[in-house]
């Protein structure tokens, strides 16, 4: 009866772990915002597309799941539209510790609302949905991202900024 109890009181535990993690980072960021209001009032506001739009198809099928392609040269100002194909759901998740520190603010906003978490997009369910990323207000450097359902099976990429 004992073991029952414990299984019981540690399943409420995990399940309320789980419901409540959704909600934690919407109730943090409104505390954390006036601490960082000098950069929140730089780096807040999605930076507007003002160069090429470059298109990156998420692909999942026999080859695999990737991006096509996987390594993307850009500019700063420039967008890239990221088209959901096959073989979802995909999203599109930089890695945070692998992206220059002074654009890691910037690239968060330039998601806009179509985020699941910090520099992550939503999930694209179906054939044709897309999520496109305004790359404004970043440095020049090496960006990774990947999908985060599908980063077991290697499905990563590279984003370039050149100056």
């Amino acid at each position: 009866m004992r073991f029952k109890g414990m299984t019981l009181v540690a399943s409420a535990v995990v399940l309320g772990a789980c419901g409540g993690g959704e909600k934690a980072p919407e109730a943090a960021a409104p505390a954390a915002a006036p601490a960082a209001a000098p950069v929140a009032a730089t780096a807040g506001t999605a930076a507007p597309i003002t160069g090429t739009m470059h298109e990156v198809k998420m692909i999942g099928d026999a080859k695999g799941y990737r991006y096509e392609p996987a390594e993307i040269t850009a500019k700063a100002g420039d967008g890239i539209k990221f088209v959901m194909e096959s073989g979802g759901p995909h999203n599109v998740a930089f890695v945070a510790s692998a992206i220059p520190a002074e654009s890691k603010a910037q690239l968060d906003a330039n998601f806009g609302t179509d985020k699941m978490g910090e520099l992550s997009s939503g999930l694209k369910m179906n054939p044709g949905e897309s999520f496109t990323l305004s790359l404004g207000g970043l440095v020049a450097g090496k960006y990774e991202f990947n999908c985060t359902p599908h980063l077991a099976m290697n499905m990563k990429g590279v984003l370039t900024i050149t100056p």
